[in-house]
């Protein structure tokens, strides 16, 4: 055999092979649970995750929606556009005076990881159409005729920087750039945003997981920051974390922050909750264990709360991959999520229902959440907007409700991205849809506006004066479970 013909060969082989290893690397981890299985109260958690050098690839690749289309609404729903054009919107804040908020916004540099690591993350989430330069912009949308569609929309601020959170309260609107927690004073009805905002607090700016929701408390007290992991599980060391993976408190009268909760790898959504008015986030989860790991998820969120990441996730799973030795009897205080919302789904915008709204019957008494779809589930996962049923106790039952689905084509690509749902001034929901540029409007024409929701009072637990036997046993069931 000549050696032409033996360097031909080996070419074939070698070409072969890549392509074998393309094949194997796209097809990834195979899910063998749906996402229904590893959702609601009690999902069903693969025992032997199995830890992946190479992640499971399925991006789904945006290409936007013709004139006419839309997603697909529940029976009895309807949806329509409220305003489209929009420069990758994401969050969203109604005014008290029915004017939206919308945060055009992307990644800040500093977000981008390096070495190869990075190279190959920017290549799939330019695939996603994540990675678009950050319009760095609070657009104000109009609905001044009250027919659905904001006909006005005006550039309240275009000099933030990679906007994202953004709340108002008694005259002033506070927006959470990637880096820092700012106030301006704010007149509502006004189209600009004018002044010098005071910087309340630095937070640690960009990071794998960049945006960083806000909400004030109830009685005005106080501003709640959630702030994501910059990795993985910690594989760029915990010094890379510090001030990350946790929800802050400020206290706008004393001017000074503290730690509310943490172990919490990316908290995104922020709300009340009607019944309880505790405070409620949606969490994204870690990944490279697999199709069918870790789920993402919904819970309350008290004071002091400890969620396990990046050692444990679900109060005692333990993840070995975590660079260093866990906290002492992390698994015996760590806090095991309320309600689990399917693998990869990235779970981010959350509202509640509330009084007024005309979503009817079938979606009263729950919680709306945005699942932006995933990037490493074979197969994908998300891609919809949620509904996720509360009892009269306020605790979530049963499983997620579609509400908004058609993202998602059949060939493997999207037409856009679910983000972020907020309460336009007539009750209904707003979805923002970041790829896209569209703010969509969801509603069932025939519902009455919904009845304000019963708060669930209760005795609180007589403080213990003592412990007697194992001190765990004292505190383990949920009080308000148990009423």
């Amino acid at each position: 055999m000549s050696p032409k013909r033996k360097i031909l060969i080996a070419l074939v082989v070698l070409i072969v092979a890549l392509l074998a290893f393309a094949a194997w690397v796209w097809r990834g981890d195979v899910a063998t649970l749906s996402v229904d299985e590893v959702s609601g109260v009690k999902p069903v958690l693969k025992e032997d995750a199995d830890t992946q050098t190479i992640p499971t690839v399925r991006v789904a690749k945006p290409i936007g929606w013709t004139e006419g289309q839309a997603p697909k609404a529940a029976e009895g729903l309807r949806v329509i556009r409220f305003a489209e054009k929009l420069d990758h919107p994401r969050t969203m804040l109604t005014l008290p005076n029915g004017d939206v908020l919308v945060a055009e916004t992307a990644a800040p540099p500093s977000a981008n990881q390096g070495g190869f690591v990075g190279w190959v993350a920017g290549i799939l989430m330019g695939r996603a159409g994540a990675t678009v330069e950050s319009a760095d912009t609070i657009m104000l949308l109009r609905d001044a005729d009250g027919d659905g569609v904001a006909e006005a929309r005006f550039p309240l601020r275009k000099d933030l920087s990679s906007p994202s959170g953004m709340a108002w309260h008694d005259g002033r609107l506070y927006v959470a750039n990637h880096d820092a927690l700012l106030a301006f004073d704010y007149k509502l009805g006004e189209t600009t945003l004018a002044g010098t905002p005071t910087k309340l607090m630095d937070l640690p700016g960009g990071g794998n997981h960049w945006m960083r929701n806000i909400v004030v408390s109830p009685d005005g007290k106080a501003i709640y920051i959630a702030v994501g992991s910059s990795s993985n599980v910690g594989e760029n060391g915990l010094e890379a974390e510090e001030g990350r993976a946790m929800i802050w408190e400020y206290d706008l009268a004393a001017k000074r922050q503290r730690m509310f909760a943490s172990g919490l790898r990316n908290p995104n959504g922020l709300a009340w909750s009607p019944w309880t008015g505790e405070l409620w986030t949606t969490v994204n989860e870690r990944d490279m264990i697999g199709s069918d790991l870790v789920p993402d998820y919904l819970t309350n969120v008290p004071i002091g709360a400890q969620y396990g990441w990046p050692w444990v996730y679900w109060r005692n799973k333990v993840d070995r991959r975590a660079p260093e030795p866990s906290p002492e009897f992390l698994t015996e205080y760590a806090r095991k999520p309320e309600y689990a919302l399917g693998p990869h789904v990235a779970a981010l915008g959350l509202v509640f229902s509330q009084e007024g709204d005309r979503m009817g019957e079938k979606f009263a008494n729950g919680a709306f959440i945005a699942r932006h779809g995933s990037w490493n589930r074979n197969p994908p996962s998300g891609y919809d907007v949620v509904f996720v049923s509360f009892d009269a106790r306020g605790n979530p039952q049963g499983k997620p409700v579609p509400v908004l689905t058609g993202f998602l084509t059949d060939g493997g690509k999207t037409h856009g991205r679910p983000t972020w749902v907020a309460w336009d001034k007539t009750g209904a929901l707003l979805v923002s849809d970041d790829t896209a540029g569209v703010i969509w409007r969801v509603w069932n024409p025939d519902a009455k506006p919904a009845a304000k929701i019963a708060p669930h009072k209760v005795k609180s637990l007589p403080p213990q004066r003592e412990l007697i036997g194992n001190p765990a046993a004292a505190f383990k069931q949920d009080y308000i479970r148990e009423q």
